[in-house]
This record gives structure tokens, C-alpha cells and sequence, in this order.
């Protein structure tokens, strides 16, 4: 397997906050995936903010802002297999995390994490968790995109060559 073989897509549900949503986006371009965002957003994209944190990348982000869940899905026909959903009730630990060439990673927004309609579309055995001690609640949601979408690539030959 090689980078040029897959597609990684990440998709924010209802994000909250600005500043992570910059940073996810360059999290994205560093390492080639897209970015899904699905409405409704906490800022708007015009915000200086949002621009900031993806520095002077913010441009380089292959984004797609959809107003719902329904038309995402129904888009890019998103398939059970390919569909792997954060939560930190997640039935899976992100170190049995399958490998798919095409892979979506959901994420929900800060504050209300993943809807119910998400979880019941693609099933509890599609979700995962980021082990984390009980010494506090929950990740930051840009840091915990950017663990998963890297553990996502790891067994991917020549990922040193990333384009």
C-alpha cells in the first residue's frame, strides 16, 4: 500500500470552535486528507480567526461544507466499513483501528459530540476512542483529529515520501 492509494476524509459535526477548526484544517493538507464540515458551524468561515489557525495554509484545505449529515452520506455514498466514528464511549481502542484505503473519521463537535443519527447509521462496532487517563475529560478535538487521522496512515508504505 502505498499514499497514493488512499483517501482520508475528516468530518466535523457541528464544530464549535474556530481555532480548532484551523488547526484540523492543516492537519489535513500535512497529511492530504479532506475536510468535511457539517453545519451548523460556531463561526464563520470569514472569521480572520479560523484563517489564523490554519496560517497562511488556510487556502490549500480541501474543504466541503455540507448542511447536513443525509447529503454527505448520500454524496460521496459512504459505505459502513468506511465510516469510523470518534467518541469517548467508543466500543474500540484507536489501536485496533481497521485499515481501509478509503477511510471517513467522524468527529463531533466540542461541547455535544457525535449525533445519535451518526451512531445509529453506521452502528456501535463503528466506533473507537483515543485511550486517555482518568485525570482528564476529554482531548482537545484538534489534537485528537490529528492522532487518529496519523494512526489512520500508519502502516501506509512510504509515508516518509508524503508528497
Amino acid at each position: 500500500m502505498h499514499y497514493a492509494d488512499i483517501e482520508r476524509h475528516v468530518v466535523l459535526v457541528a464544530p464549535e470552535i474556530h481555532w480548532n477548526t484551523g488547526n484540523i484544517g492543516r492537519t489535513c493538507i500535512g497529511a492530504g486528507a479532506y475536510l468535511h464540515l457539517i453545519r451548523p458551524l460556531g463561526f464563520s468561515l470569514d472569521e480572520k480567526e479560523v484563517r489564523r489557525a490554519g496560517l497562511d495554509y488556510w487556502h490549500k484545505v480541501k474543504l466541503t461544507v455540507w448542511d447536513d449529515f443525509k447529503a454527505l452520506r448520500r454524496t460521496l455514498k459512504i459505505q459502513k466499513e468506511e465510516a469510523v466514528l470518534f467518541s469517548k464511549n467508543g466500543a474500540h481502542s484507536l489501536w485496533n483501528l481497521p485499515f481501509r484505503n478509503r477511510m471517513f473519521l467522524f468527529f463531533g463537535s466540542e461541547t455535544y459530540g457525535l449525533p445519535e443519527e451518526i451512531q445509529n447509521t453506521y452502528g456501535r462496532e463503528s466506533t473507537y476512542h483515543i485511550p486517555i487517563s482518568k485525570e482528564i475529560r476529554s482531548l482537545n478535538l484538534s489534537t485528537a483529529v490529528g492522532i487518529a487521522l496519523y494512526e489512520s496512515l500508519r502502516s501506509i508504505d512510504g509515508l516518509h515520501e508524503w508528497p
